[in-house]
């Protein structure tokens, strides 16, 4: 199965200078936990609801003043949308990510492919992949 198959599409996106309560409204709204990031056409970064938990709540950052640039990712883990599934999910297990954004050849973002869009068509492969990203224990 090819990533394209499986993927989630028409993904909502936030420029950088949204503000952080902005974005996790849209992802209470929209009931996800990630959002593109997008700057002058192009992907600039990813900001997730643990992004949000880890790197502005954490720290006591004002959410109404701190901006999404200020605590994104900017090294973005992606693949093509014409991938198989399976190689995908390797390389989700191999960088321990729950996501990666999904590029057409053109270098266009088309969609997200998260270890629950695996589920919904491979168990065996969402559960490796949930192994692999899974925090070690303390």
């Amino acid at each position: 199965m090819l990533v394209k198959e499986c993927m989630s599409a028409g993904i909502e996106t936030v420029k950088p200078d949204t503000t952080i309560q902005d974005c996790a409204k849209t992802m209470r709204d929209l009931d996800i936990g990630l959002l593109p990031v997008w700057t002058d056409g192009k992907l600039a970064g990813m900001i997730t609801d643990r992004d949000i938990c880890i790197r502005a709540v954490a720290d006591g950052r004002d959410l109404a003043k701190t901006h999404v640039r200020d605590i994104m990712s900017k090294d973005v883990a992606w693949c093509f949308d014409d991938q198989s599934c399976a190689d995908a999910a390797l390389q989700m297990e191999g960088k321990h990510l729950r996501r990666l954004a999904v590029m057409n050849r053109d270098r266009k973002m088309v969609g997200v492919l998260s270890v629950d869009d695996l589920a919904r068509h491979d168990f065996t492969l969402a559960g490796e992949v949930l192994k692999a990203a899974a925090p070690t224990a303390h």
